[in-house]
């Protein structure tokens, strides 16, 4: 098992397919979302972890905000970089994994966006929220989003799922691993001759236990919905959007 198998999962047809998968006007709903929860004025300062390519950055910072995005992806960040935008606020981005967070009370909110939450192993998961709870300010707000809850996946848990995103063919191959409470899954991408499997781990912890290691971090759960539409969460829904508050 590789548990740091996300430092070199995220490159070629796999970033292609993503950058594909989310239409804009899904990630203009999500960072509607992030306004409003987060409660920003102009100028505000976002942290973004792990920011993937910006799509969310660059939207926020078309917005007004000054956003700052970290991700553990070269090619990611490459991407990210040379997107040219007429931003309004200012982006910052950085290279580095997710627990590698050095500020300390600077941003007025942060968020781990993309299905991200659960990449890392229980310890690791606990250091990236303590260094996230770190970098905000007091009486910020912390926002995640995850299909892989426990009460999301395992009621709709598949050995095997697969889909077109315009000329890649995407495979999954999932084997629950009952003593680690994780999904190991054998991705395949596919483009014409072209075909690459990569394997991916994504812990699955209960609501609860989310919010147990939100708390120990001194970030308290404020709400929790079934997408960014505010839909009240209930067992089955294929995603968990939580909210949480750093307390002073």
């Amino acid at each position: 098992m590789n548990r740091a198998w996300y430092e070199t999962f995220f490159e070629g047809l796999a970033v292609e397919l993503w950058r594909k998968a989310v239409p804009l006007e899904q990630t203009q709903l999500e960072c509607d979302f992030l306004e409003r929860e987060f409660g920003l004025r102009p100028g505000a300062r976002v942290l973004d972890v792990p920011c993937g390519n910006g799509r969310h950055a660059v939207e926020l910072a078309t917005r007004g905000y000054h956003v700052t995005g970290v991700d553990v992806s070269g090619e990611q960040i490459r991407e990210a970089r040379a997107r040219a935008v007429p931003a309004a606020g200012s982006l910052e981005w950085r290279q580095g994994e997710m627990r590698d967070l050095p500020w300390s009370a600077e941003f007025d909110g942060g968020f781990c966006f993309g299905n991200s939450f659960g990449y890392l192993d229980p310890p690791g998961t606990r250091s990236f929220l303590h260094a996230m709870a770190r970098a905000l300010k007091s009486g910020a707000r912390f926002a995640m989003d995850t299909g892989i809850a426990a009460e999301c996946i395992l009621p709709r848990f598949r050995e095997r799922e697969s889909a077109q995103v315009e000329d890649i063919h995407f495979a999954e191959l999932n084997r629950y691993l009952v003593g680690e409470s994780c999904i190991e899954t054998a991705y395949t991408f596919t483009r014409g001759r072209e075909s690459v499997t990569r394997t991916g781990l994504q812990w699955v912890f209960t609501t609860r236990e989310i919010g147990d290691l939100l708390r120990s971090a001194g970030l308290e759960v404020v709400a929790r919905y079934g997408g960014v539409d505010h839909t009240p969460f209930a067992v089955g829904h294929p995603v968990l959007v939580l909210v949480a508050e750093k307390v002073a």
